[in-house]
């Protein structure tokens, strides 16, 4: 396999990076397939389709962009249609798929974010160290995280005489790019700055630097309005940290169950900071709560999937794909290559048995 760096501030293309990409595309479709990121298929659906036209053309569907962009929906669910194979990164994306963009299902592959379990975060008695990680943009919910934090420093301090119920000795910190919509983070940390110095936005941070973060931290927060899957739930829980989360799109699926049912974090009704602020408050002011959450989070790290069969269904996908020599037609369920329907069955089957010998494992692989 060979990567291309793609030049441009994707999704948002100018004429100079659609033309790279055209040429990058069409030398290499003439010997491989080629697997692209949704971020970039879709902001030049146009241009996708067209290639994709006896060509091999795989795309892993990062995040729908034609809810948001207006205009784009009609062009998004073409070149989907039109492409070899759509490899969906969780249920929610794959009946998306379906249903909205009018994919064939057996077109679509699915598979699972893969993980390695990591040497487990530090946790601390009164469990008050948030941290939220994503790009400080409206799509992540960053104005409803702020709205409920609001109402939970003024709980915390209406109650200043029973702290320990309450927890108001909390701290947030925001992990994640200041650039991509600036002024909507100016907004945000304009809001922050009237929370008393209990929210920090770092910016965008290496590695290294992410990591300390999440080693120090007893719960990951992500209240985003939208998320296929939710890349930095699978992050929290390889560390064994819990989560409390927006219920939208493949959150619930990223966070998953043990194996006695129990979800490690909460869920909460999306857009609704005043449920977020109660969740939170629950989490602060309930020893047992945080104990149970605790557990479960450690419990579900060594269940999840590993990048080797992340890296057997994308294999899968790419093997399978052939060119589409006519588009389909909408919903038409008529163009299902039987590779790429061996493709995801080959995915089912490698994530199955992930999941049993995930559930035999008595102790996690050694930390990297």
């Amino acid at each position: 396999m060979r990567e291309a760096p793609t030049p441009g501030s994707w999704p948002h293309v100018d004429p100079a990076a659609r033309q790279a990409l055209g040429r990058l595309l069409a030398d290499a479709t003439a010997t491989a397939p080629v697997l692209i990121d949704g971020l970039i298929a879709s902001a030049v659906a146009d241009l996708v389709t067209q290639v994709a036209r006896g060509h091999r053309i795989v795309v892993l569907m990062h995040m729908p962009l034609g809810p948001s962009v207006p205009g784009l929906a009609a062009a998004e669910a073409r070149m989907l249609r039109a492409v070899s194979a759509v490899v969906a990164t969780s249920d929610w994306t794959r009946d998306w798929l379906i249903s909205r963009a009018g994919v064939s299902a057996g077109n679509i592959v699915g598979f699972f974010v893969g993980a390695v379990p990591l040497s487990p975060a530090w946790d601390s008695a009164a469990g008050g160290t948030l941290l939220c990680v994503a790009a400080v943009t409206r799509a992540k919910g960053y104005d409803i995280l702020l709205t409920a934090l609001a109402e939970l420093a003024e709980r915390s301090d209406r109650h200043a005489d029973h702290a320990a119920q309450v927890g108001s000795g909390w701290r947030c910190t925001c992990v994640g790019s200041l650039e991509v919509e600036p002024d909507f983070a100016r907004h945000a940390q304009a809001r922050a700055a009237r929370l008393g110095g209990r929210v920090q936005f770092t910016g965008a941070l290496p590695a290294g630097a992410l990591a300390r973060h999440y080693a120090s931290a007893d719960l990951l927060v992500l209240p985003s309005r939208s998320e296929t899957w939710g890349m930095v739930i699978t992050e929290a829980l390889a560390r064994g940290i819990p989560v409390v989360a927006g219920d939208v799109g493949g959150v619930p699926q990223a966070l998953g169950r043990t194996a006695d049912g129990r979800r490690p974090g909460l869920l909460v009704p999306a857009e609704d900071p005043h449920a977020l602020a109660g969740a939170l408050h629950r989490w602060l002011g309930d020893p047992a709560l945080r104990r149970g959450l605790r557990g479960a989070a450690g419990r579900r790290r060594t269940t999840l999937a590993r990048w080797d069969v992340t890296a057997a269904c994308l294999a899968g996908a790419l093997r399978g794909a052939r060119p589409l020599t006519v588009p389909p037609a909408l919903g038409s369920g008529q163009h299902r290559p039987a590779r790429v329907r061996a493709a995801w069955a080959a995915s089912d089957a490698a994530m199955t048995n992930a999941g049993r010998a995930a559930g035999r494992e008595e102790r996690p692989s050694p930390s990297r």
